[in-house]
């Protein structure tokens, strides 16, 4: 073997560690970026440490603590059947989280896997991909999501194939617009003389270029995601009772808004800092990994 080819994978990856140093400093020195990661993971490690933090049981009912406003005992008061708030916010991040995280790992790789398909073959197949990505596009998500639910039946699963199915175009179409410009240059065309398969192509030199908007539209995305998964929480066709998440203990909660006003209040204002990470992460994001918006 030539000196040159045991220095080149050395050098490759030198430069990719230095990309990802250079992607690190510069989401340390934007405060969008980095107020929505310290939201994100805060909200990480709460879900994560959501036995050792709650204060009490989440499903623990109390009948005689009904309603109770917040003190000392309960930070955050109590609901209609005496369940300590606080500790129901902390499990209900774990549920909402888990869709998050979910749908972040899978949509948009199905996304980027049709968006690809679709712009490197052209013709009938980038045809029918695309008009079955306008019917899903043709409905907003929540509603969307609702009837694919309402027709499944309502529980976690199939909130989460709802979610998915209704979130999945605009990936599509952002790699298979990425694609379409990117299969024209001269290294795409370097590759085909140098014998590279259109599978090579596709997945060594046309996906790694699609990721970082992708990257992009996920953490933005994210926002949506959450405030969809609590509006179906919220219509009853979320999660099942009585495990915690924050949709749902809003709707438990707005029979008491006028009087009791924290049983609806906590989990509402849980949900706003949530989106507001995840908008915050995602507009740093932006700003970091789009060179046309440095």
């Amino acid at each position: 073997m030539s000196a040159a080819a045991e220095i080149a994978p050395s050098s490759d990856f030198a430069a990719r560690l230095a990309r990802w140093r250079e992607t690190g400093r510069a989401i340390a020195a934007n405060p969008a970026a980095l107020t929505g990661a310290a939201i994100v993971l805060l909200l990480a490690l709460m879900a994560l440490a959501a036995p050792a933090l709650s204060p009490a049981d989440p499903d623990a009912q109390d009948l005689a603590l009904r309603l109770a406003p917040p003190g000392a005992h309960h930070l955050l008061g109590t609901d209609e059947l005496g369940r300590d708030i606080l500790s129901r916010i902390l499990y209900g991040s774990r549920v909402t989280l888990a869709v998050v995280a979910l749908i972040g790992l899978t949509v948009p790789v199905a996304g980027l896997v049709i968006g690809c398909l679709a712009g490197m073959a052209g013709g009938f197949l980038d045809a029918a991909l695309m008009r079955a990505a306008d019917v899903f596009l043709a409905f907003p998500r929540l509603i969307l999501a609702l009837a694919l639910v309402a027709a499944m039946g309502p529980g976690l699963f199939h909130a989460l194939i709802a979610i998915g199915l209704a979130a999945w175009p605009p990936y599509a179409r952002l790699a298979r617009a990425e694609t379409l410009a990117i299969r024209g240059r001269d290294f795409i065309a370097a590759a085909r003389l140098a014998g590279a398969s259109p599978a090579r192509i596709l997945l060594r030199h046309i996906a790694p270029l699609c990721m970082p908007s992708l990257i992009v539209r996920a953490s933005l995305d994210m926002a949506g995601v959450i405030l969809t998964a609590a509006g179906l929480g919220f219509l009853g066709l979320g999660i099942a009772p009585p495990t915690a998440e924050w949709g749902a203990m809003i709707a438990a909660g707005r029979r008491f808004m006028l009087d009791q006003w924290w049983v609806a209040a906590a989990p509402g204002v849980a949900i706003a800092v949530a989106t507001l990470g995840f908008n915050l992460l995602g507009e740093g994001l932006r700003d970091v990994l789009d060179p046309r918006q440095r």
